[in-house]
């Protein structure tokens, strides 16, 4: 399952700089102007995860292919966007196939980086975007709105997905997101997202992007924008980019020691990737073989004989049984031969539910 994640924002809250850190490669420009990026910037990186790294240590192989993630980052948004402000507008079409939303908001003062408004108001400004969005959303669902009320007249069983639709309309209309529309569990209001990708109906992760002084000292700004996170039920996540994409030219050992250094856990691609796995239930499990050790992204809940269809629809189709063994098991033992002689590998079939690091070898016929 691939993982794909939009970034938006005001202009010069730090969206091309936290994209350059989270993608470890200066591919967005920065600049202190609004609209700086006037092309959408993409970018594919693997997901850090040190199980997969200890797992191809174990079985001796030197390629190591993580899974992956994908970061789109488009023009600040501004006041207006769904009416043609600004450059923004231009690209939302391009996170509408993203898996989830990363918002970055400014947590910062510097008079030498310039703001929409005299100095960054995170509540404010959280709310310029979601109107935004909300409103983006809302031209999407009448536009649907116009074509079924010709299509129900010749199909009477399109009337509930066409009240479904004038319901999120309204609910759009007032500025409120996707995500607190209270229908939002009713078939005919998926189909519709299904369909739309709305823009709000997507999970969203904060970043609160600070000074390095705020690190391990929260100041008012982003005391704020985690209260608004809190009344949302957000995942927030904050970073100092600009520190970060310092960072980003140093040795791994000395970045690592420069992060504890700074009182910082974990680096900024590796918080938002635990954030996005947690909120849209996605696991990791892994396989191997004489050449290579993989990581494969799942939803929480998948099958064996679907998570083998992750790797290749001909596993699914020749699927015979699963060899699992639990990742702790295979580290404490080193080898699949010593977790099997301890009587410890499972034998699954297809209706296996697959855990998080988990270590799947398939039995397959075609």
């Amino acid at each position: 399952m691939s993982l794909s994640i939009g970034i938006v924002g005001l202009p010069n809250v730090g969206k091309s700089t936290v994209f350059n850190v989270l993608t470890g490669a200066q591919n967005a420009e920065v600049a202190n102007y609004p609209f700086c990026t006037i092309h959408p910037n993409r970018a594919i990186v693997p997901l850090p995860d040190s199980r997969l790294d200890k797992l191809a240590e174990l079985v001796k192989v030197s390629k190591v292919i993580h899974a992956s993630v994908e970061f789109v980052d488009i023009a600040g948004l501004v006041k207006g966007a769904h009416q043609g402000e600004g450059l923004g507008n231009k690209f939302l079409g391009n996170i509408r196939d993203t898996s989830a939303i990363l918002h970055v908001v400014r947590c910062f003062d510097d008079p030498n980086v310039v703001h929409v408004s005299s100095r960054p108001n995170p509540i404010e400004d959280i709310e310029t975007i979601e109107i935004e969005l909300a409103l983006t959303d809302l031209e999407q669902v009448e536009r649907k709105i116009e074509r079924q009320v010709s299509a129900v007249k010749g199909d009477k069983r399109l009337q509930a997905s066409l009240d479904m639709a004038n319901a999120l309309k309204e609910h759009l209309a007032s500025g409120s997101l996707a995500t607190s529309f209270p229908m939002i569990d009713d078939e005919n209001f998926r189909v519709i997202n299904h369909e739309l990708k709305l823009l709000t109906a997507k999970p969203v992760i904060y970043v609160a992007n600070v000074d390095e002084t705020c690190l391990t000292e929260p100041n008012t700004y982003v005391t704020e924008t985690s209260q608004v996170a809190a009344s949302k039920g957000v995942a927030l996540v904050v970073l100092c980019a600009k520190l970060e994409d310092e960072l980003a030219a140093m040795c791994a050992e000395d970045r690592e020691e420069y992060l504890n250094l700074a009182g910082i856990t974990a680096g900024g691609l590796e918080q938002v990737v635990r954030k996005s796995h947690s909120m849209l239930n996605l696991i990791s499990y892994f396989t191997y073989n004489q050449q290579e050790a993989r990581a494969w992204n799942i939803s929480k809940g998948t099958t064996a004989v679907k998570a083998a269809g992750e790797i290749h629809t001909d596993f699914e189709r020749g699927f015979i049984r699963a060899e699992v063994i639990p990742y702790g098991t295979f580290v404490q033992f080193g080898n699949s031969s010593a977790v099997k002689a301890a009587g410890l590998m499972k034998l699954e079939g297809k209706e296996y539910i697959v855990q998080d690091g988990d270590v799947i070898f398939f039995r397959i016929n075609v």
